[in-house]
């Protein structure tokens, strides 16, 4: 038997709770978390406001690291800066949480569902561009979950009842009375002030000689005092040493103040003095660098160098000067840089960049969105194209990585009339990542939207319906299924044999579903035929032919059905493919099931079952969890029959319609039930199946790809 920790280890392991690695240090703040934390201990909604770089978001970030232990469900930490459109937020909501979307019920029905039992903190940072959609949220999860406690970030509060407030304040700074130096004590005292420990840090990093002497110390406390506490300002002011003296560093923000106050220094609130710091960083950028700012400000969330270069080079900006133009927005505090040589901007500086970007004019704005999508499209069309191959885990991490982005490039396609066709395209060229790795809720939603705005036929309109299609196939919603197939059939030119193939094989995809073995096995037949005369000749062909596969084996003809599955499965090995193999395997056990040959159920069933949780595929793990339930029955284990049963029972009732509505795998599994009731009886049995829907996933997953007995 493998241990937990080698199946882990192999699959990845599913943290309870993601909250974000720190970028920095943190400094201070003892009090405030202290009372954020007293605050979350009496009620369930606590919103942390203030203005834009006070540190709302990294004060959430240490409590939510630091109250693992207090939830045993878990810390999930949803980012929402990148997240343009409110009727996404469940969507975002739940794949913070890992939930594959691959229901056809409302995704707010799946959230409430899946939560009401949990007890966990959840965090949603930067609200307030969404404000009426986490209100909204929020009051639904409260009430289905008593026990989930939310932890929220924003500009503005929620508004909604039971909602307690804490106004983030600045850091504390420095009091000046003219007599700083005078005694060791009082320049420890000064150097002690939080906003004071933050600007040493980040001027150590700076430069590692940099120390608050005497001297030091009184021109760095002017300077806290000077930038109100303000986290953000402090630490743009600490990188300009790079540049310039601490004395000039503070003479010139006197200026740009006195500038901008005509003396006044109290007519200044805090927001704008954020601003005016961010305004200095900006003024003493190079242009290229200042830039380079505005063009990235079209990202929403982290990216590589190669989405920079693709997106914002161009003859001002070469190519082969923007990497160093990314270090030195690094250096300035501008870029904060991620593992995996990713970069990302904070929020307060991307709305800068943003109004720069307008600034430059509608044209220069509208040709960087064109570039930003062009670039997710380019890379969404490549992920078609090396899909049928040994990528697919990796693909399903890139797009994962970049999907606030690709939601950002739909978005604005959807926005702009002129760029509705592009939406069609973009969302159609998704459909891998959103079918095979749980997102098919959200697939639907785009592909819907674009559909909607672009009546015209083509081949792009044609492709989003088919996909339609298949998507409420793969969902079991089959009268959706006819709807979408009837729409896309006046569209369907003569000479599209691949998307002639594609619906054939959906048709039959259905048909298997609604136990019509003869209609299904006519219709994916001809999937098979239209590919291999010159539709897709790798992907298509093979998920055709697994459906044909299973058809044939559920129409009594099992040999048949056997030696396409042995083809397809020999097929796949020399493409490196996974995910259809996965499919491969789920059916031959089913095949085997019928055999008689248990053993090789089992085994068929949980190499099914390792790829559809690599992928997040959570109608492939429930459906192959429900095979090796049935394997376990006939070899007389019924226990794990029992608690296997239990497991998929948790997995449908959140994520999907159990056995996607198919008689033939409804009575799989009522027969596997039946079987073990009669070995250890009913008490036995319900006890070990609601063990089986309580276990987290991670326990689940380890108990049934362990050996027998495991």
């Amino acid at each position: 038997m493998r241990t937990r920790e080698v199946i882990m280890g192999e699959l990845g392991s599913r943290r309870k709770g993601n909250p974000p690695a720190e970028v920095s240090s943190f400094v201070g703040r003892r009090a405030e978390l202290a009372e954020i934390e007293r605050l979350l201990a009496a009620s369930r909604l606590v919103t942390v406001t203030g203005v834009g770089g006070v540190g709302k978001s990294r004060a959430a970030q240490r409590v939510a690291s630091q109250a693992l232990t207090a939830y045993p469900d878990g810390v999930w930490f949803v980012e929402l800066s990148g997240l343009r459109e409110g009727g996404l937020l469940p969507h975002a909501v739940a794949d913070a949480l890992g939930l594959g979307d691959q229901t056809a019920r409302s995704q707010v029905d799946v959230l409430a569902e899946f939560l009401a039992e949990r007890r966990l903190l959840l965090v949603l940072d930067t609200c307030e561009h969404l404000l009426g959609a986490c209100a909204l949220l929020a009051q639904v999860i409260l009430s289905a979950a008593p026990q989930v406690r939310i932890l929220a970030t924003s500009r503005r509060p929620l508004g909604i009842e039971g909602e307690q407030i804490f106004p983030m304040p600045p850091l504390p700074v420095p009091a000046l009375d003219g007599t700083e130096t005078d005694g060791e004590a009082k320049h420890e005292a000064l150097v002690g002030n939080d906003s004071m420990v933050l600007f040493q840090a980040r001027a150590g990093a700076v430069d590692p000689a940099f120390d608050l002497t005497p001297g030091n110390a009184l021109a760095a406390a002017r300077l806290c005092r000077r930038l109100d506490g303000i986290p953000l300002a402090i630490e743009l002011a600490a990188v300009r040493l790079r540049a310039l003296t601490l004395e000039q560093i503070v003479e010139r923000l006197d200026d740009r103040f006195q500038l901008l106050t005509r003396g006044d220094r109290a007519t200044v609130p805090r927001h704008e003095t954020l601003r005016t710091a961010i305004g200095w960083s900006h003024e003493l950028c190079e242009p290229p660098e200042r830039l380079l700012w505005a063009r990235l400000s079209v990202f929403a969330g982290a990216f590589d160098l190669a989405a920079v270069r693709a997106v914002c080079a161009d003859d001002r900006l070469p190519a082969g000067e923007v990497g160093g133009l990314v270090e030195s927005l690094v250096e300035k505090s501008i870029l904060w840089q991620e593992p995996g040589d990713r970069f990302r901007m904070l929020d307060t500086l991307r709305e800068y960049g943003q109004e720069w970007l307008t600034s430059l004019g509608e044209d220069e704005r509208l040709v960087l969105l064109r570039r930003h999508r062009d670039h997710y499209l380019r890379l969404a069309r490549q992920c078609e194209d090396e899909w049928c191959g040994p990528g697919q885990v990796e693909w399903s991490r890139r797009f994962k990585a970049e999907h606030a982005d690709v939601r950002a490039a739909l978005d604005f396609c959807l926005a702009d009339p002129r760029e509705h066709r592009s939406a069609l395209e973009l969302a159609g060229a998704l459909r891998f990542f959103w079918y095979a790795c749980g997102l098919l809720r959200e697939g639907r939603h785009y592909l819907a939207a674009a559909i909607n705005l672009s009546p015209e036929p083509g081949p792009a309109l044609t492709k989003a319906l088919w996909v339609s299609a298949q998507f409420t196939m793969s969902q079991g919603d089959l009268g959706e299924t006819d709807v979408w197939l009837a729409r896309c059939r006046p569209h369907l030119a003569e000479d599209d044999v691949e998307a002639a193939a594609w619906m054939s094989y959906i048709a039959g995809g259905a048909a298997v579903l609604r136990s019509e073995p003869a209609e299904a096995i006519a219709l994916t037949t001809r999937a098979v035929e239209l590919h291999r005369r010159g539709g897709d000749t790798r992907h298509g062909l093979l998920l055709a032919q697994a459906t044909q596969g299973m058809a044939l084996i559920f129409g009594g003809q099992s040999e048949r059905g056997v030696a396409v599955l042995t083809e397809v499965r020999e097929t796949c090995q020399r493409y490196g493919e996974q995910w259809v193999c996965s499919w491969t395997d789920y059916v031959q056990g089913l095949a085997e099931i019928a055999h008689g040959d248990i053993e090789a159920a089992i085994a068929h069933s949980r190499e099914s079952l390792k790829v559809k949780w690599r992928l997040n595929d959570s109608t492939g793990i429930a459906l192959a969890l429900e095979l090796l339930a049935s394997g376990c029955a006939v070899h007389g284990d019924a226990d794990r029959t029992a608690r296997l049963l239990g497991i998929a029972h948790q997995v449908w009732h959140t994520f999907g319609l159990p056995g996607l509505g198919s008689q033939d795998l409804v009575a799989m599994r009522t027969n596997s039930e039946a079987l073990a009731r009669k070995a250890i009886g009913d008490d036995a049995y319900d006890a070990a199946f609601e063990h089986g829907t309580e276990l987290d996933l991670d326990d689940a997953l380890s108990y049934a790809l362990a050996q027998k007995g495991g």
